[in-house]
């Protein structure tokens, strides 16, 4: 079977059978802990006050101690905010439509919650093995619901799909859109060489250097891509009012106003805004329960709240690339165009070449920081498997892969990454839900310690 074949074949599964599945499955879960927890979501203000709180007084951490809160919820965010954020958005555009950025908007709306659960979980069952703070689904589904074989299939899955497919769909994208601003002579092999010396060195420093890593470039690039897109937004803001329209009108209408192909069906706009938004923002993945379980807090309810803030800068982000597309018509204009060259030709359009420079710079270190961070998150799954012993095996691995995804399809590897999404998130949600009366105690705790505090604020 050829690499065309096997796209075929995957595609086809993906879409008659798990995208629809995951869609319910997620958007479900995260409705469950939604009402459980009483909208979580309305105490976003009250994470950014605890984590500056907290992260001031814990400072940093060694490896025996976790993280900082800080350090943690940089990490999350550096898993979250990759290809996802750019790459996953234009490609659901372009499959699903405008209606699909709607879609994405209530998968991390609901995703906030369920984002919640996941990080308590991992606070209260986290360990130390051999000197490593560890925690993460596999932990929880082990020790809270005392089942080693749904544990293990877990760290399995995650390996496969975050901690190989994943990592060489972020390795990928950069590959591609630094090969769009350098000769055409320089092959795309010699850019995956560079890639993988660069997450070498950083790997090799081990938590303490992906902790470093992440708290000092995942807020800046963040900040810049931010910028960026505002002010290209700016230069265009007469059609945002019929862009907005069309987002809203077409989450539920038959088809797509735009994009390379017509009679998009209500299912696959939805399909395609969910995984886009479950391959970015991670909740109900368990991913990021692998950060924020070794963080260094006083209470497992303060980094759950934290976990929000997490979800609001990738929402953010996503829905920033997505109005740019939309606003520029290079869907209309470039049909053709997939993949990181959408949003490259979108910034070109009104700011030249240094609009192609500046996606590629920006997708650069957005897939680096997530690189990093699925091989820290994955490491941790190859340590309740085998033990320390398995980390620089898997740690060679990564880097062969790397250099093979500067040569794969960037489609098949895509839908890949759907596929083994969809067997990860299968013990994850079941945890979530066998494990909920724990979290809806910490969040009343979390309500209590909330209102005495604002109670104290107006006796001042």
């Amino acid at each position: 079977m050829n690499q065309n074949d096997l796209l075929s074949l995957v595609s086809s599964v993906n879409q008659n059978f798990i995208g629809p599945v995951l869609s319910v499955l997620l958007l479900g879960t995260g409705l469950y802990f939604t009402v459980r927890l009483g909208f979580i979501q309305r105490y976003f203000n009250d994470a950014i006050r605890i984590l500056f709180r907290r992260s001031g007084k814990n400072g940093k951490a060694s490896k025996e101690e976790g993280m900082s809160p800080f350090q943690a919820l940089s990490t999350a965010i550096a898993s979250q905010v990759g290809t996802g954020n750019i790459v996953g958005v234009s490609t659901a555009l372009i499959a699903g439509g405008p209606g699909a950025l709607f879609w994405l908007w209530m998968s991390a709306i609901v995703g906030m919650s369920t984002n919640f659960a996941e990080a308590v979980l991992g606070q209260l069952y986290k360990t130390q093995k051999e000197g490593h703070i560890v925690g993460g689904p596999a932990y929880y589904i082990r020790h809270g619901m005392n089942s080693k074989i749904l544990a293990g299939i877990f760290s399995v899955f995650f390996i496969l799909a975050l901690g190989m497919t994943g990592i060489m769909v972020q390795a990928n994208s950069i590959v591609d859109a630094v090969s769009n601003i350098i000769p055409p002579a320089v092959d795309k092999l010699y850019i995956g060489i560079g890639l993988t010396v660069i997450v070498g060195l950083v790997l090799a420093g081990g938590i303490t250097r992906i902790a470093s890593f992440a708290e000092k470039v995942v807020p800046l690039m963040a900040s810049i891509f931010i910028f960026g897109s505002i002010i290209f937004i700016c230069t265009r803001i007469s059609v945002l009012p019929g862009i907005l329209a069309d987002i809203f009108h077409y989450a539920f209408s038959p088809k797509a106003s735009v994009g390379g192909a017509m009679g998009i069906t209500v299912m696959t706009t939805i399909r395609y805004g969910v995984s886009r938004g479950l391959f970015s923002n991670e909740a109900g993945l368990g991913s990021t329960p692998h950060a924020h379980a070794i963080a260094k807090v006083k209470n497992p309810y303060d980094q759950g709240l934290i976990a929000l803030i997490g979800i609001g800068v990738d929402l953010l982000v996503c829905t920033l690339t997505a109005l740019v597309i939309l606003m520029s018509g290079v869907l209309e204009t470039n049909p053709e165009a997939q993949g990181v060259r959408v949003p490259q030709l979108a910034f070109d359009s009104t700011f030249g070449n240094a609009g192609n420079i500046f996606i590629a710079v920006a997708l650069f270190f957005f897939a680096l920081s997530t690189i990093v961070g699925w091989y820290f998150f994955a490491a941790q799954n190859v340590r309740y498997l085998f033990g320390e012993k398995g980390v620089w095996p898997y740690r060679i691995l990564i880097m062969m892969l790397i250099l093979l995804a500067s040569m794969v399809h960037v489609n098949l590897i895509w839908e890949l990454a759907d596929t083994f999404n969809f067997f990860l998130v299968i013990p994850n949600v079941i945890a979530l839900i066998y494990l909920s009366p724990q979290v809806m105690k910490q969040c009343r705790m979390l309500k209590e310690e909330i209102k005495a505090s604002k109670n104290e604020g107006k006796k001042e």
